[in-house]
């Protein structure tokens, strides 16, 4: 096999569409553009820009003339009709590639096969914080959304003058503009855009269509990316090769907060085609094989002085409470001590939660070079430009003479906000002078992940005579407040956040940061699990019980909706059935699941037999890639259900494979059944989060509707299922 070595260049246009050609631009030139010397870059045509904090102010300009001090999209127009859409946002299979090129589409009226995206480039992309909180569609599509528009209105002008017909007599599709008074008459955007530079101004709004124009938007489209990546053509930053290229295998502590002491490189350095580094804290074997690189970084002597342990997976809770910061009441309604007063019946249980793991498939992967000073880095990143920081900071040189370009990302669920691996690819190519990848390996990942932190809550609830709830007083510790709110119709109420989550600097025993919508899998399923306790107290049928305490609209158009999907009949639990129910809020869309489960009483293994899942997520831009959202979710979210917990001995990650750390199988894949609940008169809501915090709440409370057990710990191991159903009265072994 041979890999072909690509330039920057060629790896963008392989990657992520069409850069402009030699007769367009020098592309000799695009390694050092930052965003003042885009438009010279990109030629002739037709470029909008959008300012940021107002999706609706457009500016039309071209070639250098001037234009906001910085903008959060914009698109380009070129001499032969196609779209370049110019996004800081990143494609880690999510599929915003797809939707937001189907809403540029939809608003320049052409067809999806006209639009070239290219994404998360610190070069040739406007500033973006980051790809995550499902915010791509929901902040940044109105943006594309309004630059296309105004392309499109500018477009209609100058065809309306090239001609000679007022706008209202002249029809638009596909990117061809024909006179309505004479058919024959036609300009293409092609024509209209040329080769030369364009300045218009018009003196009206562009307006966005509505949903009953659409033709592109709200139409299940396959994914612009599904053939490279189902045929293997798709490259990643570990597909980057370039010539004379050292793979770099660096020396790492044995525990965190382990210091080194001594080092001997002598016995690396006898291996023919080695380079040994030594500098500055960072040590590493570097050689054009990787084997060799890691035979080498065996050779390496080390002494490294590491504290003794002082907590662990078990210990941890405790721990945690000695460390609690405290907290304020939010979002407080009437008082607790009155939802005391009138509750009958008082239900306090406390939940936990432990480290879990991103685990994606692609490992934190960078390749480096450096040319005529400027460092060019390829990254698996969900933040180029926060890694165009990073790297300049850590080089100490201006982030102009840095550029982050990232390809295809194999997965991210907030691991890659960080890239640690960036720094140092950028450091070692300084340091000797050759093109060098870093990638971590499997163990490297574990150890340097950033994980969901653990947590804990309390939960103080009660009903008052009529099976209502009258009373919930909620504490969550280190799980942060998203996901916490109070869903339902509570006169007596009160949120205590202890911890902002994963932002404890200094409480946790190693780095911690967002796991895919952090901190929402925990506190849903301590909410959903407390509804179900007082819902079968109540001898009430769950989606019954939920639907008397919420007057919320959405949130009772999902629960019905599930239910009618799912065919539900009412009973209290426990049934025997094997059927929980689970709902909530995220990133503005509105979720409720269903979960079928068969629990295996000797063994407490549990099998999801299905799931069905109902959506509001207000408009929805692309179906299909909504329903694989939800159903890449679902599947996630039996991990963090059943089998993720990091093992871990103070600062020392026990895990360090996928043979201890459990991740969900093709096995446990249940039916999965999606519902998107219809509601385009809100504009699009996020998508990559929604389904997966939902499903320890209802898998929980289908085990105990199976079995009469309640667990209160992620995940549901076989151990602490048959724990469960141990402490049941009637449990004879």
């Amino acid at each position: 096999m041979t890999i072909r070595d690509f330039s920057a260049e060629e790896m963008l246009r392989e990657q992520m569409g069409r850069l402009p050609t030699t007769d367009e631009a020098n592309p000799s030139t695009l390694g050092t553009l930052d965003r003042r010397q885009f438009l010279k870059a990109v030629g002739g045509g037709i470029v909008v820009l959008v300012a940021m904090g107002d999706p609706g102010g457009s500016v039309v300009e071209a070639q250098g003339m001037g234009y906001p001090e910085d903008f959060n999209a914009y698109l380009r127009i070129g001499k032969d009709g196609r779209v370049t859409v110019f996004s800081g946002k990143i494609e880690m299979g999510q599929g915003t590639m797809t939707s937001l090129a189907q809403m540029a589409a939809e608003e320049l009226g052409v067809s999806l096969q006209r639009i070239d995206m290219i994404m998360g480039d610190t070069d040739l992309c406007p500033y973006d914080r980051g790809t995550w909180g499902s915010m791509s569609t929901r902040f940044f599509g109105p943006a594309v959304r309004a630059a296309a528009a105004k392309a499109r209105e500018v477009l209609l002008d100058l065809a309306s003058q090239r001609l000679g017909e007022p706008i209202d007599r002249l029809k638009l599709k596909d990117g061809v503009i024909t006179s309505l008074t004479d058919r024959s008459r036609i300009v293409t955007y092609a024509e209209l855009a040329g080769g030369e530079p364009i300045a218009h101004t018009i003196d009206r709004e562009a307006v966005l269509k509505s949903v009953r124009e659409f033709k592109t938007m709200g139409v299940p489209t396959k994914r612009l990316d599904a053939l490279d990546k189902v045929t293997g053509k798709a490259k990643y930053a570990g597909d980057i090769q370039l010539p004379g290229m050292l793979h770099a295998r660096q020396l790492r502590p044995p525990a965190h907060s382990s210091e080194l002491r001594s080092v001997d490189t002598s016995k690396a350095e006898e291996v023919p085609g080695v380079v040994i580094v030594n500098q500055d804290g960072l040590v590493a074997a570097l050689h054009e094989d990787p084997e060799q690189a890691e035979l080498s970084l065996g050779l390496i002597e080390a002494d490294w002085q590491t504290p003794e342990p002082h907590v662990d997976e078990t210990t941890i809770w405790d721990y945690l409470r000695s460390k609690d910061p405290g907290g304020e009441p939010d979002d407080v309604r009437g008082s607790v001590e009155a939802g005391a007063k009138l509750s009958a019946e008082r239900f306090s249980h406390a939940y936990h939660d432990g480290y879990v793991a991103h685990a994606p498939i692609e490992t934190h992967t960078a390749t480096a070079t450096v040319q005529d000073g400027k460092v060019t880095l390829w990254v698996s990143t969900q933040s180029p430009f926060g890694n165009q920081a990073t790297v300049a900071e850590a080089l100490g040189i201006p982030k102009a003479e840095v550029r982050v370009i990232t390809p295809y990302v194999g997965g991210g669920f907030g691991g890659k906000s960080t890239a640690h691996q960036a720094t140092e690819a950028a450091r070692l190519t300084r340091i000797v002078g050759r093109p060098v990848q870093v990638a971590f390996t499997r163990a490297e990942e574990f150890f340097y992940d950033t994980f969901q932190p653990a947590s804990f809550i309390e939960i103080d609830s009660g009903l008052d005579s009529e099976g209502r709830i009258s009373l919930w007083d909620y504490h969550v510790y280190f799980a942060g407040d998203r996901g916490a709110e109070q869903l339902y119709d509570v006169p007596n109420s009160q949120i205590v956040v202890h911890s902002q989550g994963w932002r404890a600097p200094g409480v946790h025993p190693f780095a911690t940061g967002a796991w895919r919508a952090p901190g929402a899998n925990t506190n849903i399923f301590a909410k959903e699990s407390q509804i179900d306790v007082m819902a079968a107290a109540a001898g009430a049928d769950p989606i019954e019980f939920r639907l008397r305490n919420t007057k919320d609209k959405r949130l009772r158009s999902v629960l019905e909706a599930v239910a009618e999907a799912y065919g539900w009949e009412p009973q209290s639990a426990p049934s025997g059935r094997g059927l929980g129910v689970a709902c909530g809020i995220d990133a503005g869309t509105y979720v409720a699941h269903i979960v079928e489960v068969v629990v295996d009483r000797t063994t407490g293994k549990v099998q999801v037999k299905r799931v069905v899942c109902a959506q509001d997520m207000g408009l929805v831009v692309n179906p299909d890639g909504a329903k694989m959202q939800m159903e890449g979710c679902i599947t996630m979210g039996l991990g963090y259900a059943f089998s993720e917990n990091l093992r871990f001995r103070g600062g020392e990650i026990l895990d360090k494979n996928f043979d201890t750390y459990e991740i969900p199988r093709f096995s446990w894949v249940p039916k999965i059944e999606t519902v998107l609940v219809s509601n385009d008169e809100l504009d699009p809501q996020g998508g990559g989060e929604p389904a997966i915090v939902c499903m320890g709440g209802a898998i929980a409370n289908a085990i105990h509707d199976a079995t009469g057990a309640r667990l209160f710990h992620l995940p549901m191991t076989p151990k602490r299922v048959l724990e469960a159903l141990a402490r049941l009265p009637d449990f004879d072994g």
